[in-house]
């Protein structure tokens, strides 16, 4: 399954409009400098009081569809 790792640091504000369904997708930068769109529902369960911070591991299927995200910790790879 391809990954992708990326860097969040998103507030408690901007989650909550992931969150309530205004904003459909997150539009992040990979580590490696590459654009990359998921669903913003995926977030739901990282959300902390301040947000979502930290580096996580976006996995997707082989055709290129979004399947899951996976902490990495505080300091990434």
């Amino acid at each position: 399954m391809p990954s992708i790792d990326i860097r969040l640091a998103l507030s408690a504000e901007a989650c909550l409009a992931h969150y309530e369904g205004r904003i459909e997708r997150v539009i992040a930068r990979s580590l490696d400098g590459r654009r990359v769109a998921f669903p913003a529902v995926a977030l739901r369960r990282l959300v902390g009081r301040d947000g979502v911070h930290g580096c996580f591991r976006l996995h997707f299927s082989a055709a290129g569809r979004f399947e899951s995200i996976t902490p990495l910790g505080q300091g990434g790879p």
